[in-house]
């Protein structure tokens, strides 16, 4: 009967353990509901970039990218952002994806406009510029140096 006890503490300690690593988990990668407010941009490509990548504005994350898919008309990428509540973007702002190295992964870059309006929920970044290709950057220096 001594042993049942054991096991059973050492089990709800092990339980125990394991959810504080979750929490920690949870609250530290920042997959938390925000509650700031949600903008779209749409690219003509965006790259490697995915949800939950960050959105920055002079290299401090200001946001997340919640969403993307494809406009059928335009045929455009439109992404979704969630934007912290307390960092107003004038309206005139422009976005583009921005990689984080050769190696690294993409994120959304805001360089903030003049504009004395501010984006509010549910609006638009009208100035967008898409992912680069680095392969068919390379691509192009190889050869235009081969025909010299």
């Amino acid at each position: 009967m001594q042993s049942n006890l054991v096991e059973t503490l050492i089990g709800t300690i092990v339980v125990a353990v394991a959810a504080l690593f979750l929490f920690y988990g949870y609250t530290s990668s920042g997959m938390r509901s925000s509650a700031g407010y949600k903008v779209v941009a749409q690219f003509s490509a965006v790259g490697g970039l995915a949800n939950g990548s960050d959105v920055r504005l002079s290299g401090i994350k200001i946001g997340t990218v919640v969403s993307q898919r494809l406009n059928a008309e335009t045929y455009q990428a439109v992404v979704t952002l969630d934007l912290a509540r307390d960092v107003k973007i004038p309206d005139d702002t422009s976005a583009k994806i921005a990689s984080d190295g050769l190696l690294g992964g993409s994120y959304v870059s805001l360089t903030p406009g003049g504009s004395p309006d501010y984006l509010t929920d549910g609006g638009e970044i009208m100035f967008t510029q898409g992912a680069v290709d680095l392969m068919s950057l390379i691509g192009q220096a190889v050869f235009s140096a081969g025909g010299e």
